[in-house]
C-alpha cells in the first residue's frame, strides 16, 4: 500500500501509541482522519495536522461503534487502510473481576474494533489494509489483568480469523502486538491498580516500522526485550 496521500482513519488518534501512528503517517504525506472518545481532544490534536477530519468515537455507545466507520469513509472519501489503537485497562483478579467489569472490557478492547472493522471492509478496494494494536497479555495473560487478557485474547482472536477470511479480497489484516511500550497505558487503568509492566520501547519507533510495513508488504513488527522494533518475516 502507498503510504503517500493514503486515507487512513486512526481510532485512538489521541493516546500515545496512536498519535505517534498519526506522526509518522503525516510524516509520509498520508492523509488521517482523527478518531477519539471525546470530540474534544481530537480537534485540539488537528490543529497541529491542518486539514485533518476528526471523528467522533465512544468504544462503549452501540450507535457510534456503528456510525465511525461510515462516518470516517465520508469524511476522507473512502479509507485506504484502518488503524485501531484504542482500548482499556481494567486491573483485578479472576475472582475480583464482576460481570460490568468483564462486560466494559470485552466491549471495549473486542467488540469495539471488531464492529469498527467489520464495517470498514465494505469501503476498501484490494491492496488496503486493516490494522489493530493487541495487548501483549493477548497471549501472555498477567495476574491480577484478568478480564483485560481476556478482551486482548478475543481481539486477537477476531482478528486472526479475519485475516483468513479476508485473503481472498485483496485486503490485509493485521494483529499488531508489539510488546511493552512506554506510552503510560497501564498507569490509566479504569479500575485498580495494574501490575508493574516490564521497560518498554519508544512508541515512535513502533509506529514506524508498522508504517514502513504496511508500505512495503512486508511482516508484522514486534519489539524484542530492548524495546526495540523487530520485523517478522511473516505476518501470522
Amino acid at each position: 500500500m502507498k503510504i503517500s496521500d493514503a486515507r487512513v482513519p486512526v481510532a485512538g488518534a489521541t493516546g500515545a501509541l496512536g498519535g505517534a501512528f498519526l506522526a509518522e503517517l503525516v510524516d509520509g504525506d498520508a492523509r488521517p482522519a482523527l478518531a477519539g472518545r471525546d470530540a474534544g481532544r481530537p480537534r485540539r490534536a488537528a490543529r497541529d495536522r491542518p486539514g485533518a477530519p476528526v471523528v467522533t468515537c465512544d468504544a462503549y455507545a452501540p450507535d457510534c461503534r456503528a456510525r465511525t466507520a461510515h462516518d470516517a469513509s465520508a469524511v476522507l472519501g473512502g479509507p485506504d487502510a484502518v488503524v485501531v489503537a484504542s482500548g482499556m485497562v481494567a486491573s483485578g483478579t479472576a475472582d475480583e473481576g464482576g460481570e460490568e467489569g468483564m462486560k466494559h472490557s470485552l466491549t471495549v478492547n473486542a467488540l469495539a474494533p471488531a464492529e469498527l472493522l467489520r464495517t470498514a471492509p465494505g469501503t476498501l478496494a484490494p491492496g488496503s489494509v486493516i490494522a489493530a494494536v493487541t495487548g501483549l497479555v493477548a497471549g501472555r495473560p498477567r495476574r491480577n489483568l484478568a478480564d483485560c487478557s481476556a478482551s486482548e485474547a478475543a481481539r486477537s482472536a477476531w482478528l486472526r480469523a479475519a485475516r483468513r477470511e479476508k485473503r481472498s479480497t485483496g485486503v490485509r489484516v493485521l494483529d499488531l502486538c508489539p510488546g511493552p511500550l512506554e506510552t503510560g497505558f497501564a498507569g490509566r487503568a479504569v479500575a485498580g491498580t495494574a501490575a508493574p509492566m516490564p521497560p518498554g520501547g519508544d512508541p515512535r519507533q513502533v509506529a514506524g516500522a508498522v508504517v514502513d510495513a504496511l508500505e512495503t508488504n512486508t511482516g508484522l513488527p514486534r519489539t524484542d526485550p530492548g524495546g526495540t522494533p523487530a520485523v517478522e518475516g511473516r505476518a501470522r
